[in-house]
């Protein structure tokens, strides 16, 4: 026995329909939960939340810059853009102030001797990854920030406060770095697909 075609394709909307709830929870189970309005929550998953954000971000604009436009700056064009740091040195100077930052107590001669060593730096892969390890010690240091610690002064000041300052300066060159890769026709990859 044949069915017709328009009572399968009913039966199909039917059970499309009747499937979509249950594949919008699953979608929504994928997600992790949004804590609800007035839940506590730690310095530590306040700051790790934000800084994974700016991480991706950073990161991400990074990697979009061809190898080849890694010493882009915009001091040939109009304006005064004279000693301007190129893209390259952009993403090495926060590799480098993300130790000063996040760098707990770090001695200034351990702190020197890692900026030494990221200014020689020279391809886009070793720069990156100076990149990326400095942000696997940016998690460490947040992942220790208390409710008790956050804000009792170290060396160089509170660690909620040092956390604080190297996320804004993270998001600071961040949005110069979005310059350089628009000026070089590359769309910033948070700003695609539907993005700014």
């Amino acid at each position: 026995m044949q069915i017709p075609s328009q009572i399968v394709s009913r039966m199909l909307l039917c059970c499309a329909v009747a499937a979509a709830p249950a594949f919008a929870l699953a979608q929504d189970s994928a997600k992790p939960a949004k804590p609800a309005v007035g839940t506590a929550m730690s310095p530590s998953e306040t700051y790790g939340k934000l800084l994974s954000g700016m991480e991706k971000e950073f990161v991400d604009a990074a990697e979009a810059m061809p190898e080849d436009k890694f010493d882009f700056s915009p001091a040939a064009t109009a304006g005064d853009f004279k000693g301007v740091r190129s893209f390259g040195a952009q993403v090495k100077h926060v590799a480098d102030a993300n130790w000063y930052f996040f760098g707990g107590n770090m001695s200034e001669a351990d702190l020197k001797a890692k900026s030494d060593a990221i200014e020689k730096l020279k391809s886009k892969a070793e720069i990156i990854q100076a990149l990326k390890d400095s942000l696997a010690q940016a998690h460490t240091y947040v992942s220790g920030i208390t409710a008790e610690n956050a804000f009792v002064m170290t060396e160089h000041g509170t660690r909620g406060g040092m956390a604080s300052f190297g996320l804004a300066h993270m998001m600071d060159h961040y949005g110069q770095m979005v310059v350089y890769l628009r000026m070089n026709g590359i769309v910033p990859p948070a700003s695609r697909g539907g993005g700014m």
